[in-house]
């Protein structure tokens, strides 16, 4: 098993232009290292991920609009996560409030331009048992 991710986490995604953190919301709270751990289950965008800088995703609508009016010049705009489904989970033997834990490894697709969401800082140094 990974590292659990826990609030603050560091995470990027593929089309973005800068990290983004993770905030873990699961009810019930699980600490690991005095911090709230995370689940499959938290994905939502502005909740659980912030914005990954700007896309360049030409998948992404606002892109591909932005590059059209510019006359096909990628134009890069606000990199707004939507998960367009959970965290793909690697150990789904490990629960926390009923979803799998989530851990290094775990991806995540997102809608707005197809990219993928890689934890790279699990914010995990140390768990207490």
């Amino acid at each position: 098993m990974g590292l659990l991710t826990v609030t603050r986490a560091q995470l990027i995604c593929s089309f973005g232009t800068a990290p983004g953190n993770f905030n873990a919301l699961t009810k019930p709270t699980v600490q690991a290292g005095g911090k709230p751990a995370g689940t499959i289950k938290d994905m939502a965008a502005l909740t659980n991920l912030t914005p990954f800088g700007m896309c360049t995703s030409p998948a992404n609508p606002q892109v591909a609009a932005a590059t059209a009016a510019a006359l096909g010049v990628l134009t890069p705009q606000p990199c707004m996560p939507s998960a367009a489904g959970m965290w793909t989970p690697v150990n789904p033997k490990v629960f926390i409030g009923g979803a799998p834990c989530l851990c290094t490894g775990a991806v995540l697709t997102c809608a707005n331009g197809m990219g993928v969401i890689q934890i790279t800082n699990p914010g995990q140094t140390k768990v207490i048992i």
